[in-house]
């Protein structure tokens, strides 16, 4: 009996040491990682197949976001479709502009046509850019191998101050005629500062044919600033990039700003041009912290 007591004994003494010298043993410390938290992402504006383009449009960009010659063209028909591109394998729009008889929405001008889509008052405020506001715009485009620009312009993207002094845009990105043919950034300011012009001047003929895609961020202000860069979607090869930290990106009586894609020409020199059809696709507007992808 004794023995039985004194074994139970020295079980439970071993056991009580065992515990508390493991209880005395500091606890490793381990940092509890926050969950991931989502990007928040920019507004995509992405064809989704053949039908209903403009309604697509309108439904990302707000109000009647097209700026289209239909009214002078009724025998045309639209003149923004939904395409297969076999080089990206997917929908994508499609920007058409006639020589004759294609105008400026029907508003009496003779020397100049347009088909663009934009952003303006209707739109929601997260594509409108404001002062001290940086937006990243991104998106592809492909000018066919053929394309023709004008010796007084073509314009594919502007910048534009969505009210105020809103005539001139702030930005462009036009395609132009020479020999050899050139693509050019334009900066134009307000009254009360200085117009940059042609900041950036290339070739034109590494984009005849090919997908690329810009990425364009800007911070609105009257000492803004403007970063861009251009890349063949193929190999990812710089086609073009400029940046300033100090450009004049905004005008008198201005609440927003805004962008707008598509071909807006002169028609001053007609035998220069042809018909064309200009491809666009992936069209993002991120404000702030938020990304494309």
């Amino acid at each position: 009996m004794k023995d039985k007591l004194l074994l139970s004994f020295l079980v439970l003494t071993t056991f009580s040491i065992l515990y508390c010298k493991k209880a005395s043993q500091p606890v490793e410390n381990k940092e509890i990682e926050p969950p991931a938290v989502a990007p928040k992402l920019g507004v995509m504006l992405q064809a989704d197949g053949p039908g209903n383009t403009y309604e697509l449009i309108n439904s990302k960009f707000g109000g009647t976001a097209e700026e289209t010659p239909d009214c002078g063209h009724t025998a045309f028909g639209r003149h923004i479709a939904e395409v297969y591109d076999d080089v990206l394998k997917k929908n994508v729009f499609e920007f058409y502009i006639h020589v004759t008889p294609d105008d400026d929405r029907c508003n009496g001008s003779t020397d100049r046509q347009r088909n663009e889509i934009k952003t303006y008052g209707p739109s929601p405020d997260n594509l409108k850019g404001t002062i001290d506001e940086t937006v990243t715009y991104r998106w592809k485009f492909k000018l066919d191998a053929g394309f023709k620009p004008s010796p007084s312009f073509t314009h594919i993207h502007q910048i534009k101050a969505g009210d105020g002094d809103d005539g001139s845009p702030l930005i462009t990105i036009s395609p132009r005629y020479g020999t050899p043919d050139k693509l050019e950034i334009i900066h134009t300011a307000g009254t009360s500062a200085t117009s940059l012009g042609k900041v950036k001047t290339v070739d034109l003929a590494p984009f005849k044919g090919n997908w690329v895609e810009v990425t364009e961020k800007i911070k609105y202000g009257t000492n803004g600033t403007f970063d861009i860069t251009i890349k063949k979607v193929s190999d990812g090869a710089v086609l073009l990039t400029y940046s300033n930290s100090n450009i004049d990106l905004w005008r008198t009586g201005t609440t927003f700003c805004r962008p707008k894609w598509g071909i807006y020409r002169s028609l001053n020199n007609t035998s220069y041009l042809r018909d064309e059809a200009v491809r666009f696709a992936d069209f993002c507007i991120a404000e702030g912290d938020a990304v494309c992808q």
